[in-house]
């Protein structure tokens, strides 16, 4: 996934324009996988929460009854607990990983982009914040998916094997996974929704999608616009490289 110039051509209006490689095949395969089951999970929990609707009774008519919508819950829950063991391993054993792991980490010129970007929406400043390869935007995205595939997954396992829970466990601490599990999915939902769509896919700068989760590349227009540092520190790499 290491950004190096993919320098593809791609015709636009009759010109070729200078693409860069941005994510790894293993990157984004582990984000379609991520969201895949996500997805399902969203479209078979929320059922699952609200039964008594009508919209929810349709939804276990047509899939064959709760018991089924169950099943394809926790098909989702596995292929996201799959997801979340790879990508461990993935940051703890591949050079790749640990690269990316390493520039997702919150700094504090994060907090600094904040600020100063705060200051460029109240117009006190000429310009906003200029990002490297990951923005404090793209920084919480994936924290909060880290911490929120924590709190899904230790709460899910507990309800899934209530049994065997209740069995260790006292029943208060049954009732404080369900009520976490069931909140922390419609925070989920709402923030894949409101947050995760808007910045990634529906803002005017990428409507009406980005297409780098797909092909993995980013144009020379929106590296520059949307990570200009890493840009620099791309042809600086490349200079060097062709120094040498």
């Amino acid at each position: 996934m290491r950004n190096g110039p993919a320098v593809k051509a791609r015709s636009r209006s009759h010109e070729a324009e200078e693409e860069f490689v941005r994510f790894s095949l293993t990157f984004r395969l582990q984000h379609i996988f991520l969201f895949s089951s996500t997805l399902v999970l969203i479209v078979s929990g929320l059922p699952l929460k609200y039964a008594d609707a009508s919209w929810a009774v349709a939804f276990f008519h047509l899939v064959g009854g709760v018991q089924a919508g169950g099943v394809i819950h926790r098909i989702g829950a596995v292929v996201l607990i799959g997801v979340g063991v790879f990508h461990m391993g993935y940051i703890a054993f591949s050079a790749e990983g640990r690269r990316e792991f390493r520039e997702l980490m919150p700094r504090f010129k994060d907090v600094a982009d904040v600020g100063r970007n705060l200051f460029y929406f109240f117009g006190f400043a000429r310009m906003g914040a200029r990002f490297g390869r990951f923005s404090y935007l793209e920084k919480f995205d994936y924290w909060a998916v880290y911490w929120g595939m924590v709190v899904m997954i230790l709460s899910g396992l507990m309800l899934w094997l209530h049994d065997l829970m209740m069995s260790v466990l006292p029943k208060y601490l049954l009732d404080i996974a369900r009520e976490a599990h069931s909140d922390e999915a419609l925070l989920a939902t709402l923030a894949i929704i409101v947050w995760h769509f808007y910045n990634v896919h529906l803002k005017p700068s990428h409507f009406p999608m980005s297409r780098t989760w797909l092909t993995g590349k980013i144009s020379k227009e929106e590296i520059i616009r949307d990570h200009p540092l890493e840009f620099e520190k791309l042809i600086a790499e490349e200079s060097g490289e062709e120094e040498r």
